[in-house]
């Protein structure tokens, strides 16, 4: 060995007076010396308890807020775990969600034609597709290889993630329509069409990537509002009327019902 721990330099280990460099370099010749090892100074009661801090940490570990109050409504803390263990892909869609429909609501208020609030029936059904779309998966999960590897790892964390960003989305949309000027219908016409795209593109996943099954039931929708006015008739009461409603409403009845019946197939991360 070319050189051992002096007194002064192994007080100033013990003491925390180092720089992180030099305490890399003691800690790397403590493991290699026995001779050095022996003189380190070992306090039992400290080094205990110590341990029992970290052994506590690790497997007692404390819930944040939003897992108390989860809790406390009764939703199962370790479900809520899987979906809080992202907070990057958490906040991108929740920060992207809100500023989009701030934008049409400030929009909606400088637009006296009514064309803004057109748009935002328009485009609000595709917010929370976007973001079923983007909860899981390599390309939006920067966990994905860390999370392919648990139990819970694919369908059914793909619909606990689902389940929790199409309700944070409707949410905030609803929020927004009710800032919107306009008929107070305005503030609900938009969620039956948002959930029957969210549940079929769920639905469709069992035979296509998520990612490309949202992708062709937006285009559908934009396709299908674009088509109503291209005819020169009212989309607002052709897309979002009564009985269109009641139409939105049978077919993601029956998209839920396809969707529990092959839910085991789905897999967003290969197409099928």
């Amino acid at each position: 060995m070319a050189w051992h721990v002096d007194a002064e330099l192994l007080e100033a280990y013990d003491s925390g007076g180092l720089d992180p460099s030099r305490v890399m370099a003691v800690d790397a010749h403590l493991q290699a010396c026995a001779r050095c090892r022996g003189v380190v100074p070992l306090d039992m009661v400290w080094l205990d308890r110590s341990w029992t801090v970290i052994y506590e940490s690790i497997h007692t570990p404390q819930p944040s807020r939003i897992e108390r109050t989860a809790e406390r409504l009764g939703l199962p803390g370790h479900r809520l775990r899987l979906l809080t263990a992202t907070p990057a892909l958490r906040w991108s869609w929740l920060v992207a969600t809100a500023a989009v429909l701030a934008f049409a609501v400030i929009a909606a208020y400088a637009d006296e034609g009514g064309t803004t609030q057109l748009l935002f029936l328009t485009f609000a059904p595709i917010l929370p597709v976007l973001a079923v779309a983007t909860a899981y998966g390599p390309p939006v999960d920067p966990m994905h290889e860390v999370t392919a590897t648990t139990p819970a790892a694919g369908p059914t964390l793909v619909l606990w993630r689902a389940t929790a960003v199409v309700g944070v989305s409707m949410a905030m949309g609803v929020v927004a329509a009710l800032l919107l000027p306009g008929p107070g219908w305005l503030a609900a016409a938009w969620l039956l069409p948002a959930f029957l795209l969210c549940v079929s593109s769920l639905a469709l996943a069992t035979v296509l990537a998520l990612p490309l099954a949202a992708g062709v039931l937006g285009v559908i929708w934009l396709t299908a509002i674009g088509a109503v006015a291209g005819t020169g008739g009212a989309v607002q009461s052709a897309v979002f009327g009564p009985v269109t409603q009641t139409g939105y409403l049978l077919a993601a009845t029956a998209a839920v019902a396809v969707l529990i019946r092959r839910r085991r197939r789905l897999d967003p991360g290969e197409t099928r």
